[in-house]
């Protein structure tokens, strides 16, 4: 009897539903709805203010995302019953199962049960769909976000390291009129050690570095020091620090977006939750995997470049940046690297949310409870050695590319050399027409004006040497190279019954250039 009751409850349509209780829904939701527009417009506001244009567009991709976000859900809900009226075999239905019991629904499966079939996917799976994409979307954002805080909370120490690059005591530390050994140094001491020319035990000392100190003092001075010296002029006041974070405030705009192949990313984790595969095994430990690796990866590029150092420097020691030091020579691929393990890890922790809320906390997905244990703690780890150890040693290191990014310039210099690069293009091509304008209407108008006057004086008049010049009315002068000065010479003269030849005007000198305020003829 209960059961019929809640079959009726569920089956209940808007018809039967009263009109308040569908108007007090839709103001609530169109309330949520607008609350959360404006306080995402007074969070882009703030970051105007702030001039942070970077910031700005990862909120503008957070939007399309959850435009995308909606459009998705749309098409699963207009979909949903289309969706489960898709009939199957059983045995293929009962292939690649998360859960080893079955359960029915009960309108598509008696409709597919008359074929002896069962539904590709119940409505209830579809409803359940939407809630996995929308939380999995939640905490990608978050966990990106959490990510960058700790990142630049541990980066906040570089702004003192900055600072002190402009005091005398680094000044006199850092000579460049004192000679020495690369190994005296300081970074080559930390990083030319018995184990740096030798590559099977290099990478073991370069990963178990990255959990202690990551980001030492003297690194950040050495690699700012050849960074400055590779791309400006030795010694050049540039503030290193906050380069740095301008370039990490464009990256975040690429990590909090879901490209492509993420999606497709997605396809595949959602295939191998199945329970076969006993993904918990080793789903969980992949992206902490691929997270030591890029570490490793960073503190090996800076001992690699303090081996191709010098043996005797002066001053500082000095690096060179070069792209070949990273995978492909592509330093990005790592910003994309950070990208799907951020995102796989927070599918780790979505899916085990999503399962313990719609399922409950003891489900078919969770039944051990090595499953629970092994994917909250290597979500929390991931998260934190992302964020506190891996991030940092990132915006350092990848600055030392071949080439700087496009946030050594700040958000004022850049709109500036925007709008000055558009008027100058503008201004050049208005300039351009106009003195083909003015040139072809002058050499026109001169050539017409001599034919005129020598054919209508008299025959004894002589054709003396005669100049036409050009120049320009208007606020722009034509330049040098622009102006077409005409000289016509008497080539051959007749003398005798009022006969004369007028002279050829095949050959022109420009050679003779002037500028005036108007047409004239020189006499």
């Amino acid at each position: 009897m209960a059961e019929e009751e809640a079959t009726t409850t569920l089956e209940t349509t808007l018809e039967f539903t009263p009109t308040w209780a569908v108007a007090t829904v839709c103001f609530i939701l169109i309330l949520v709805s607008i609350l959360l527009e404006h306080l995402l417009n007074l969070l882009g506001k703030y970051f105007n203010r702030k001039r942070r244009k970077s910031l700005i567009q990862a909120l503008d991709k957070i939007k399309s995302e959850l435009m995308l976000l909606g459009f998705v859900s749309l098409l699963l809900t207009v979909s949903q019953r289309r969706i489960a009226k898709i009939c199957i075999p059983k045995s293929v239905g009962e292939t690649f199962l998360p859960c080893t019991e079955t359960s029915s629904d009960a309108e598509e499966e008696t409709t597919c049960a008359e074929q002896g079939m069962v539904s590709f996917l119940s409505s209830q799976g579809v409803e359940e769909l939407q809630y996995l994409i929308f939380v999995l979307a939640f905490f990608h954002v978050l966990s990106c976000v959490l990510t960058f805080s700790l990142g630049m909370a541990k980066m906040k120490r570089w702004e003192s390291w900055e600072a002190e690059t402009r005091t005398l005591d680094y000044q006199f530390l850092n000579d460049p009129r004192r000679f020495q050994l690369s190994h005296q140094t300081s970074f080559g001491k930390r990083h030319l050690k018995f184990w740096s020319d030798h590559r099977f035990l290099q990478w073991p000392a370069c990963f178990f570095r990255q959990f202690f100190h990551s980001v030492y003092k003297v690194d950040y001075f050495t690699l700012r020091h050849g960074f400055i010296t590779a791309h400006f002029t030795e010694g050049a006041n540039f503030d290193f620090q906050k380069y740095i974070r301008r370039a990490l405030e464009k990256d975040f705009g690429v990590v909090v977006g879901i490209s492509w192949w993420i999606w497709i990313f997605s396809v595949f984790f959602l295939f191998f939750n199945a329970h076969v595969f006993h993904n918990y095994l080793w789903l969980p430990f992949f992206p902490l995997v691929m997270l030591l690796v890029v570490g490793t990866k960073l503190q090996g590029i800076m001992t690699k470049m303090c081996l191709e150092s010098p043996q005797v420097v002066r001053g500082p020691l000095l690096v060179k940046p070069n792209d070949n030091l990273f995978w492909f020579g592509k330093p990005k691929l790592l910003l994309h690297l950070i990208h799907f393990i951020l995102y796989q890890n927070s599918f780790q922790i979505t899916f085990f949310t999503w399962t313990w809320y719609k399922f409950g906390f003891r489900s078919c997905f969770h039944k051990q409870n090595e499953d629970i244990i092994i994917r909250l703690a290597m979500g929390v780890v991931v998260q934190i050695l992302c964020g506190y150890v891996t991030l940092p040693l990132y915006a350092l290191v990848t600055q030392m590319g071949t080439s700087m990014g496009k946030a050594v310039f700040t958000e004022s210099v850049t709109e500036g050399l925007k709008k000055w690069r558009a008027k100058a293009k503008k201004t050049l091509a208005m300039e351009n027409t106009n003195h083909l304008s003015y040139a072809t209407t002058s050499l026109d108008a001169s050539l017409d004006t001599s034919l005129e006057t020598s054919l209508d004086h008299s025959p004894s008049f002589t054709l003396a040497t005669a100049s036409f010049s050009l120049e320009r009315d208007g606020p722009n002068p034509i330049s040098d190279s622009e102006i077409v000065a005409l000289e016509i010479e008497d080539e051959e003269q007749v003398t005798g019954k009022g006969k004369q030849k007028v002279s050829s005007f095949n050959d022109f000198d420009l050679s003779n250039t002037s500028t005036k305020s108007k047409y004239k003829e020189r006499e």
